[in-house]
Formats: C-alpha cells, structure tokens, sequence
C-alpha cells in the first residue's frame, strides 16, 4: 500500500534520513518508533512531500514522488502533525472540515465525513461551537485527529499523539483509534512515539528508527 524503496532525506545538506526501505500493508497499525531527533517526523513529513526526497516512494502502486504535496491528501492521506497547527480563530467544527473544503468537496460529502469524525471522536461534536484557540492541548490532539480523517480515508499519519497527554486523555485517544479500526479496517494508521511502551499492545508491527536509518524488522529501540 505504501512503500519506501532507498529514500534519502537531506535538510540544509545534513542527511537525516539514509536508505530508508519499508512496506506498510493496508489494515495495519504501526508504530514508528524512535527517539527525538532520529526522522520519525522528517518519515512522515516525507510521505506528504514536505521535503526534497530522493529514491522512490509508491502509495497504492502510484509514484508519489509524482503527485505534487497538495494533490497527496486527496489521495486518501490523512496527516495529524505533532503540533496540531489548529486555526484559533476559526471553531473546532472548521478546523476539522477545512480540508475537506480546501480539497472542494460538495456540501453533502463534507456532512457525511464529519459524522464520521464524530462517530469517532464523539467529543468533537460537543466541542464544535467552540473557537480552536480554546480548547486544551489534550483537546487539540482529538481536534487534530478528526482533522486528519476528513481526506484521509485509506491512511492517516500521527506523529506524536500521545505525547504530553495525562493519562486519562491517552486512553481517549486509544480508544478513538480503536473505534477507528472497527469501523474501517481497511485503513492503515502510522503513529510515531518516542516511547515504544505506549503502543506495543496496539500496533500490529513496530518499526524501529534510529539516527535516520530504519533498523530491521523486529529490533527494539535501545537505550540512550
């Protein structure tokens, strides 16, 4: 479904990502495992075409290094970014259809994919009057979550979901995915977690990523 075949990533000529190889089956939950610093984020950055990549990257057979980074969302990609990047002055229903009007879907479609993000993320439907700027930290990440799943339909990027949230939002957010999976199993999550306890019991593969090169299957992050 997605494929990485020797990607390298360069930002101001230093190399963060070398030879990156890696296949991501549809259905599947993974984590991207690794710590700061190690291209966790540059990984997923590079699937959206944030970055000057070279070697060759294919999403569902197609050469994704061909597809311009605004066209990539409507191909079914759905990316949540660490720091949310919500519009404050817009309310939390905005924030979470804006792609879907960027991508200029009709009215209707717009309607049905936010019953979808708050079937999924119920909370969102309550807090939808509200200005993005309002809400917490812990909210922001669901906001962005439901953000995420407006185009993205066949895969949906994390980078760091969990990351600053009390527990009690974690389990959340845990379970939002997981009503995610059970209602569309074909879709396929990569989430990144510098803690690779967080996701163990809910990945269906790990993957290790340390100083910009992807370890083998199987491997667990070591210790610093």
């Amino acid at each position: 479904m997605l494929r990485f075949e020797n990607v390298d990533v360069s930002i101001a000529k230093i190399p963060i990502l070398r030879a990156i190889n890696f296949t991501l089956n549809a259905g599947e939950t993974i984590a991207l495992i690794g710590r700061n610093g190690a291209g966790k984020t540059t990984t997923l950055r590079t699937v959206m075409g944030f970055t000057q990549a070279t070697g060759g990257i294919a999403f569902e057979g197609k050469d994704l290094m061909e597809v311009a980074p605004h066209k990539r969302p409507l191909l079914g990609i759905g990316y949540a970014p660490e720091d949310r990047r919500l519009f404050s002055a817009f309310t939390v229903a905005e924030n979470v259809a804006l792609p879907g009007r960027v991508a200029k879907l009709g009215e209707a479609e717009i309607a049905r994919r936010l019953d979808r993000a708050y079937s999924i993320l119920p909370e969102l439907k309550e807090l939808g009057p509200r200005p993005a700027g309002s809400v917490s930290g812990g909210q922001g990440k669901m906001v962005a979550l439901g953000r995420a799943l407006m185009l993205g339909t066949k895969l949906v990027l994390l980078d760091e979901p969990f990351q600053g949230l009390a527990p009690v939002l974690a389990n959340r957010y845990a379970e939002a995915l997981r009503r995610l999976r059970d209602t569309d199993p074909t879709i396929t999550l990569v989430i990144t977690e510098s803690n690779p306890e967080l996701l163990t019991q809910f990945a269906d593969r790990t993957l290790v990523i340390e100083r910009g090169e992807m370890q083998p299957e199987g491997a667990v992050l070591a210790h610093a």
